[in-house]
């Protein structure tokens, strides 16, 4: 993010700012004209510049930078009026001189030798002749201010912003977009509206158009440029925001990762809103992917993107945005301790608890604040402060945002005892101060160190104890700015923060944000600072309303709510568990791997990544008709040189890779057969029917050589781990066997023994099991996907996904996902702790096997291609022509560079990976 070099950028380019402004003013016209000090006397000086009249001050900014800009509120001018206007009463008729006088009891004084600093204010009466140029505006201008003036004196202030409202879209109403602006004369315009341009504590009012190539805003005032324009073809994305407890808000941005944004919108009702985002969604959804927390959440699950990211993009679509401090990105505190010569990142208690929030660290603080909470009456709340407002925000900035500090505090810095002087001070006060709640700033955890430094040189204050408020004092860990950031990202990428973030999301933007479970977690707020807390249309009183808005703007907004359910944790490859309670940490130096050798293991997992790299390189190799009927499962001996093949045509086939002939063909009865599986050893292969049997073939011997009658209806598939074999079936049991092979008894029989019956409501079309035997899932007709514990024959998560036929459900290598394809054409990907769904991918068509390592997926669809998906990405990367009908069967090898499918048309196919 570079909000902070925007800052500085604009500082230097012009004096005038829309900060100078109040709070909610508007800034709607500018002059160019004299001011002149003590006319008419020997001592009278004229200082040329520039008029500003703004809904409730007058500013004029000299064009000598050595003058201050002064800046006069219209609620205390005594009298505006045209001095040569000697007629009637009426001070608004026009006049030849230009001339308009104002008589006031009290001015600011504003970067007075283009310094920055505290407003100086003057007061007494004192009188301000402003001549302008264009002599014949001198009437508008002054009858301009006198409207204003008049809303500045009404009593209350949402009368004062109902008057100045009227003003504003009277203007508005006036004006239209100037097409001569567009960017060509061929473009075609879809439609035009009133807007305001939203930037830190100030809006911009004007026109927004958009054509079939652009999106133009034109500031009312023509500041800070005449017309602001963004190129549809380089929006990457867009969203809609909540602004001011609305849902008026719109922000686009031409960038995938920067938290700031080309330009965000304030419309003035819905439907303008929404027809914007409409006509730019529209032109940009062929070609930009839209992402969701949970495509994000599988990102970083996975390790594709880091937690500093992650964050990035939940904050963003949280509606937490740069350009509302009200809702700026928030990021956690991350380090506990800041007193230390030498930051450890290998102990627990380097860091802070992510499960609680800031005010329940520290548990004196925290049964006072119980205490409290309950004798409250209702609506409770347990922190009288937010963990994010203007305030807090500017805080951290003050040293590249001045100016930010001085608008939002009417020209004033904080106390300099108050001021961000030190980090241990500033973690301290948060741990034990009274109301001080606030998490951190995404700028903690960049690359941009100047806002610990004051590079400005502004005078900040004396403290106490007659120091001067300079650079923020920085942790003994730290050997300057640049190296305090540093150390901040290490940690934030730290094991023990990707093994905990999950439950700091779960607090800002999880399950327990909100209700019992927020309670439960000392985490509520303020009711006005969580989005539906109020209907602002419901409010009629427009003092009432304004006073809620100035409450909200100073408080801060809870983000939005983006998951309510626990948050999966993040997947730690190799690492140990590193947990404050846990006596059996580790650091990463005593990972059992040493950096220097390289297991087989490790060789092994390798060309199983290069070979999913690769996977698009997939090539028909061979292809045989082998059946009578669709194919439904396919077992590979250990050498490779024999397939095994059932289909729906009641047969088991033996196929001899090297002869190319069909070695055996066995009918156990007239029933198709539904998977098959070959036992370790490679002497048995175990077929299942859909006439309730299990049949178990002698591969030495050439006949049946048992069958287990299991089932009370079709057997669906089998699988086999450790001498167990499980059956799945449409009689809605999967059951569980042990089974001794034949061969290790004299009667050459299998011995059976039932250790378990998982019961389900409907029929069971697939099971699979996780790599190290301990979890079971089981799909079903009706598309729920239930999470068995083998150890305990106990169901700890039923999964409701579709309301369609499941095809297959796969866990990852990893047994953290599972991944489902059903009948409506879509891929789901389920963290299998949480049952949350975490990603969501849907086909033209459905897809009825599949291989996958977490990433990549290589499926059969019902067409007969093979199609390989980007998963993190949402799309099909690549289609291989296959099958002439539906791809029913999938065999792939433990190197992941050999493939068999079978299909409708009765084929199997041989395909290999060519580098």
């Amino acid at each position: 993010m570079v909000f902070s070099l925007r800052i500085k950028y604009f500082f230097f380019i012009c004096r005038f700012s829309l900060l100078l402004l109040n709070l909610e003013e508007y800034y709607f016209e500018q002059h160019t004209a004299n001011h002149i000090i003590n006319k008419d006397c020997k001592d009278e000086r004229k200082f040329r510049g520039s008029l500003k009249i703004c809904s409730k001050s007058i500013i004029f900014e000299p064009d000598d930078s050595i003058q201050p800009i002064i800046k006069i509120p219209l609620r205390d001018c005594i009298c505006i009026k045209a001095p040569e206007d000697n007629g009637a009463n009426n001070p608004f008729t026009r006049n030849t001189s230009g001339g308009i006088s104002v008589i006031c009891s009290q001015v600011f004084l504003i970067k007075e030798r283009n310094v920055i600093a505290p407003y100086k204010t003057v007061r007494g009466k004192t009188e301000h002749l402003f001549q302008l140029d264009v002599a014949w505006k001198v009437g508008d201008v002054v009858q301009t201010l006198h409207q204003l003036y008049r809303a500045s004196c009404l009593d209350k202030m949402g009368d004062q912003a109902a008057m100045i409202t009227a003003i504003l879209q009277s203007r508005l109403a006036r004006t239209s977009f100037d097409k001569n602006r567009f960017q060509s004369i061929s473009e075609t315009l879809h439609m035009e509206c009133k807007a305001e341009m939203v930037t830190p504590l100030v809006t911009n009012p004007g026109h927004v158009c958009v054509t079939d190539a652009n999106l133009y805003f034109q500031p009312l005032n023509g500041y800070p440029k005449p017309v602001v324009q963004i190129t549809l073809q380089n929006v990457r994305r867009i969203y809609k925001r909540r602004h001011g407890l609305m849902p008026l808000g719109l922000e686009v941005f031409c960038t995938e990762n920067d938290l700031c944004s080309d330009i965000y919108l304030k419309f003035y009702n819905y439907q303008d809103r929404d027809e914007v985002y409409f006509l730019i969604a529209t032109y940009i959804e062929n070609h930009i992917a839209e992402h969701t927390a949970e495509s994000y959440m599988l990102q970083w699950q996975r390790g594709h993107i880091s937690n500093y990211q992650y964050l990035l993009h939940l904050n963003n679509l949280a509606d937490r945005s740069c350009n509302d401090l009200s809702q700026y990105p928030v990021f956690p505190w991350i380090i506990a301790d800041y007193s230390s010569s030498v930051l450890d990142l290998t102990k627990p208690e380097t860091f802070r608890d992510l499960s609680k929030p800031i005010g329940a660290l520290n548990k004196e603080r925290l049964d006072r604040l119980v205490t409290r909470y309950q004798e409250m009456p209702d609506p409770k709340f347990m922190y009288g402060s937010h963990y994010s407002s203007p305030g807090y925000v500017l805080f951290y900035l003050v040293r590249v945002a001045p100016e930010y500090m001085l608008c939002l505090q009417n020209g004033k810095f904080d106390h300099a005892d108050r001021m961000f002087n030190s980090i241990a001070e500033t973690w301290k006060n948060c741990l034990d101060g009274a109301t001080d709640f606030k998490e951190l700033i995404p700028e903690f955890y960049e690359n941009d160190s100047s806002f610990l430094v004051n590079s400005l040189k502004l005078d900040l204050g004396k403290r106490q104890g007659g120091k001067m408020v300079e650079d923020v004092e920085l942790p003994p860990w730290a050997s300057g700015p640049d190296d305090f950031l540093q150390k901040s990202q290490e940690a934030l990428e730290s094991p023990y923060v990707s093994e905990h973030l999950h439950e700091w999301i779960d607090i800002i933007f999880g399950y327990k944000q909100k209700g019992s479970e927020a309670v439960a977690a000392h985490n509520v707020f303020h009711p006005l600072t969580y989005e539906g807390g109020v209907d602002l249309n419901s409010i009629l009183d427009p003092n009432e309303k304004v006073a809620l808005l100035t409450q909200i703007l100073e408080f801060g907004q809870t983000p939005k709510q983006l998951f309510t359910t626990p948050h999966p944790q993040r997947i730690i490859p190799k690492l140990k568990s590193l947990s404050r309670t846990s006596s059996h940490s580790i650091s990463i130096a005593e990972s059992p791997v040493s950096p220097n050798e390289e297991s087989f293991e490790d060789l092994t997992e390798e060309s199983i990544t290069l070979a999913w790299n690769n996977i698009a390189k997939l090539k028909l190799d061979k292809q045989y008709k082998i059946h009578k009927e669709a194919i439904t499962g396919i077992a590979v001996t250990c050498n490779g040189s024999s397939v095994f093949t059932t289909s729906q045509d009641s047969t088991l086939k033996m196929f001899s890779k090297d002869s190319k002939t069909i070695q055996r063909s066995v009918s156990f009865s007239n029933m198709a057969l539904s998977s098959c599986l070959i036992l370790p050893g490679d002497n048995t292969v175990i077929s299942s029917s859909w006439d309730n049997h299990i049949y178990f073939y002698s591969i030495a011997f050439g006949r049946q050589q048992d069958v287990l009658m299991g089932h009370d209806d079709a057997v669906s598939k089998i699988c086999w781990r450790d001498g167990r074999l499980f059956s799945a079936s449409w009689d809605s049991t999967v059951k569980v066997w042990h089974c001794v092979p034949g061969e290790a008894l004299s009667n050459k029989k299998h011995h059976f023994e039932l250790l378990a019956e998982l019961e389900h409501d409907v029929s069971v079309n697939t099971i699979d099991l996780n790599a190290a035997n301990t979890m079971l899932a089981s799909g079903t007709k009706e598309g729920t996907i239930s999470v068995w514990d083998v150890t305990t024959a106990t169901c700890f998560n039923v999964l409701f996904l579709l309301l369609f036929l499941l095809f297959a459900s796969f866990f990852c290598t990893d047994s953290r996902h599972l991944l489902s394809s059903g009948e409506d054409c879509s891929f789901k990907v389920i963290d299998v702790q949480t049952g949350m769904l975490i990603s969501s991918v849907t086909a033209e068509e459905p897809q009825r096997c599949f291989k996958w390592d977490g990433n990549t997926i290589l499926s059969g669809s019902q067409s007969g291609e093979l199609l390989i998906w980007d998963l993190l990405g949402g799309k099909v990367t690549e289609r291989i022509k296959g099958h002439t009908g539906a791809v029913t069967s999938m065999w792939m090898n433990e190197q992941c560079n050999s493939v068999i499918t079978g299909g409708e048309d009765k084929q199997i196919m041989f395909w290999k990976l060519q580098y």
